[in-house]
């Protein structure tokens, strides 16, 4: 961790606060690339289909277009990390993530928002990725707080629901189906002022490719992990996509979405309290199997029959699960890269790893609102969504402990 010194060299900066704020600023990265660009859409959908007359098929294939982007900009992260290094695709991932949000805002036809969507998952992509190899650098030498700026980073996710959570809902009541394209303008607008301060924090971190090391790694290793993490992006999105029409369909009013979207979020902020020491202490697959388990359960809650009067308290419980989880499984991810290789590898396999998560949304989505196209409600997708989830976190339990540096030096 360095910033700026006379001359414009590096100097360290020491200091729990200081590691803190800087985990804080470059959190900023998750709460636009994930949870204004990819997931405020489920809040604003519903305005979206009423006023623009779209389909769970339609609606499906806008969020397919976004996960698309994201497939393309972690290919395109991979291939660039090298020349251009972690910092420079953060900041411009950001910056351009920001801008198609607030494209979005003006666009119209369903292709173009479908491309507002592609170019805002394209830097959400590179933001994503490249943010998550420089929080691992921010205290490297100290597990410890290297695992906790991990988790502050990806709990940045969870500051960007709560605030969505808390806004969106009540706009859309009060502005009308008419109202959708504000809402798009409104977080664009607050995205830019994050890029700011997230790019400050860049500004401090030491590049991590930059590090000596071996640059290229293996996945065999790892491959437990790996098919984990695909089975969680086909699993999550369905849910993160559909709950707030599902609760639509329920007849829940906008409080009630609120509240779960706001417990949602607040989950994801507590999850570092729940997760951090099972991260740090198991360098194996479980930390990542319990995490799975827990998010599968989240899913599997709304579709559970209950009462009238027990609906409310369920899909409560099932969001504060979800939020409990959803970023959690990122956050075993960098902590198992981290502890498995050298620092100048981590960026590309990162990427590598996204790249099979992105893949694995491009259809899930689409075939979500296709299968509730065809039986007439959601429950069928949401319910198959969580299946997949929990038959990852069984796939997770397979993922052995990495070895320890020494015996990676040797090999």
């Amino acid at each position: 961790m360095t910033s700026s010194g006379p001359g414009g060299r590096p100097t360290p900066v020491r200091g729990d606060p200081a590691i803190v704020l800087l985990a804080l600023g470059l959190s900023l990265g998750p709460t636009v690339s994930n949870s204004f660009a990819r997931f405020a859409y489920a809040l604003v959908l519903p305005a979206m289909r009423e006023d623009l007359g779209l389909s769970f098929s339609a609606a499906g294939f806008l969020n397919t277009a976004n996960a698309l982007g994201y497939l393309l900009g972690a290919i395109l992260t991979r291939g660039l990390i090298r020349h251009w290094g972690n910092r420079i695709l953060f900041n411009r991932g950001m910056l351009l993530t920001a801008l198609a949000l607030l494209l979005t805002g003006v666009a119209s036809e369903l292709y173009m928002l479908a491309l507002c969507r592609i170019l805002g998952g394209i830097g959400a992509a590179a933001a994503f990725i490249c943010g998550g190899a420089l929080a691992s650098n921010i205290a490297a030498h100290d597990p410890r707080w290297s695992t906790r700026c991990i988790t502050i980073y990806f709990g940045g996710a969870g500051f960007g629901l709560m605030l969505s959570g808390l806004l969106i809902p009540w706009w859309m009541a009060a502005s009308g189906p008419s109202g959708w394209p504000h809402t798009w303008v409104a977080m664009g607008g607050a995205s830019l002022l994050m890029v700011l301060a997230s790019r400050a924090a860049s500004q401090r971190i030491e590049e991590p490719a930059h590090a000596q090391g071996r640059p290229d790694w293996l996945l065999r290793p790892l491959l437990p992990a790996f098919l984990a993490y695909i089975g969680f992006g086909l699993g999550y999105i369905v849910y993160m996509t559909f709950i707030i029409a599902w609760l639509k369909a329920l007849g829940a009013s906008a409080t009630d979405s609120a509240v779960v979207w706001i417990l949602l979020g607040l989950t994801t902020l507590l999850a570092p309290l729940v997760w951090s020491r099972p991260l740090a202490r198991w360098s194996n697959g479980h930390a990542m199997a319990a995490i799975l388990a827990v998010l599968g359960l989240g899913a599997l809650l709304p579709v559970v029959p209950v009462s009238a009067a027990w609906q409310g308290l369920t899909m409560q419980c099932s969001a504060a699960l979800f939020g409990l989880g959803m970023f959690s499984v990122p956050s075993a991810i960098s902590a198992l890269i981290r502890q498995s290789l050298d620092k100048p590898a981590w960026g590309a396999a990162m990427a590598t790893f996204t790249i099979a998560f992105a893949a694995s949304q491009v259809l899930a989505p689409v075939l979500g609102g296709w299968i509730a196209d065809w039986s007439g409600s959601l429950r069928e997708g949401i319910a198959i969504s969580a299946a997949v989830i929990l038959g990852a976190a069984l796939v997770a339990l397979l993922q052995k402990a990495p070895p320890p540096p020494a015996a990676r030096a040797q090999g």
